[in-house]
């Protein structure tokens, strides 16, 4: 039963230093400080369950992202959350159609990652009044339910809702298994934390061997600044990994087209399986190329965890322009634009291998694809989940990772909760992590 008015939202501007030591390091974003944008929504039911959302962000910008969230707010306070979940569709309707705030989006930029936020809460909200976890609620929803929570505009081209709702349908084929099958095995991941940009060969070695002895099988490498750099380190991780195991690479958007070509030319040696963001995320026509140039090297793409929307994600399966689909859960407008994209992925038999990492986002997007696999996909075949290993201690339901999979989340929820201590001592600028880093960089 749901039940309770949304009676406060509050959202938090939360920082970690992580560029101090070059994690999450890439070829565009050379020092990152891993943050988030962290709601909380509470109600007046008596249970006393709030519901925590998040959005990522890499440090400066985060404010722009809470100032979005404090204008999204009128939409969601007083609200009954049994009305908003009745008409999920509607909902998020009127959170990304506010006929001012849209003007500095639509769908897209801070606004969209605010929204993301809020309805990331939401979501953690109703699974913990169902007492469920946020995969289950979704496994065990009535296909016209789940169906009610996307909203199809602008993609009836090419996924009608009957349509969507036969997929759903045929997933049913099978469904107990496959949830058994994740309850024992877990879903496949990959890591990418031992080859950031930023790290010397000495931590990359490290990190990689120990990853080996911890039984990964999938590594993800950083390319895109220095050829040369990319061509030693890209020899010295496939040496210390083998022939036999998977070796993925990413250049963060750092390429012009031709360049993309030409570059990964030069990289093809090490058989990757694919090239993540090899142009402007914005670039559909250009990953198309870079596609088609790439194919007879064995060299598949991947993209999509800075894609804005559904819309871009569905010209991108129709461009055939990447061959691994990438949903973020922070990005697009949670988790309701997010089932849109599997829909149109499972249609277009394309497999998603979700983007993760950052703050939180291993934590949320764990969800999103063992659904996708109980539900959707009903295949692991070239799918796997992103893994990097920064951040979860402060997380109260963290990521579980067991034999390089991820283990399905046990208790309610969209495991989003993050530690109040965590908050309060990394709350940008007045937690005491801040003053005490501010004060001695003497700001």
């Amino acid at each position: 039963m749901v039940r309770g008015r949304i009676s406060r939202l509050s959202v938090h501007d939360v920082r970690f230093p992580t560029s101090l030591e070059g994690h999450g390091s890439d070829a565009m974003h050379t020092d990152p400080d891993y943050s988030a944008a962290y709601v909380v929504l509470e109600t007046d039911a008596e249970d006393g369950l709030k519901g925590c959302g998040l959005t990522f962000t890499l440090g400066k910008g985060t404010e722009v992202v809470v100032c979005a969230v404090n204008a999204l707010a009128p939409h969601v306070l007083s609200k009954d959350l049994g009305d908003i979940v009745g008409d999920f569709r509607g909902f998020y309707r009127q959170l990304t159609s506010d006929g001012q705030l849209r003007w500095i989006g639509p769908e897209k930029g801070a606004v969209h990652l605010a929204t993301a936020a809020v309805l990331n809460a939401v979501w953690d909200l109703w699974a913990k009044q169902e007492g469920k976890p946020l995969w289950k609620l979704l496994v065990d929803m009535d296909p016209r339910t789940l169906l009610s929570c996307i909203d199809f505009r602008y993609i009836t081209d090419v996924l009608t809702e009957e349509e969507a709702y036969e997929i759903l349908q045929k997933g049913q084929v099978g469904k107990k298994e496959r949830e058994e099958q994740m309850r024992t095995q877990g879903y496949p991941a990959y890591t990418t934390s031992c080859a950031w940009l930023g790290y010397p060969d000495a931590t990359l070695t490290q990190l990689c061997s120990e990853a080996l002895k911890d039984g990964w099988t999938r590594f993800k490498v950083k390319v895109g600044a220095d050829l040369q750099d990319d061509i030693r380190r890209c020899r010295l991780i496939r040496h210390m990994i083998g022939p036999e195991k998977t070796l993925m690479m990413d250049a963060n958007q750092r390429w012009d087209v031709p360049e993309a070509v030409e570059w990964m030319a030069k990289l093809a040696e090490f058989k990757p399986l694919w090239i993540e963001e090899p142009t402007s995320p914005d670039d559909i026509l250009g990953h198309a190329a870079i596609s088609k140039a790439l194919a007879p090297l064995g060299v598949g793409v991947a993209t999509g965890e800075q894609c804005h929307n559904r819309v871009i994600f569905k010209q991108l399966l129709q461009a055939k322009a990447l061959q691994f689909l990438q949903i973020d859960s922070c990005r697009l407008g949670s988790v309701n634009e997010n089932l849109s994209v599997l829909l149109m992925a499972k249609k277009f038999g394309i497999p998603v291998c979700p983007h993760a990492g950052g703050v939180g986002l291993c934590e949320l997007v764990q969800h999103l694809i063992i659904f996708d696999f109980i539900s959707v996909s009903a295949s692991l075949k070239d799918r796997m989940c992103e893994y990097v290993d920064h951040l979860h201690e402060h997380f109260k339901y963290p990521v579980v990772i067991r034999k390089a999979c991820y283990m399905p989340p046990q208790d309610a929820g969209y495991s989003t909760e993050m530690k109040e201590e965590s908050v309060r001592q990394h709350q940008y600028p007045d937690g005491e992590v801040w003053k005490e880093l501010l004060a001695a960089q003497g700001n």
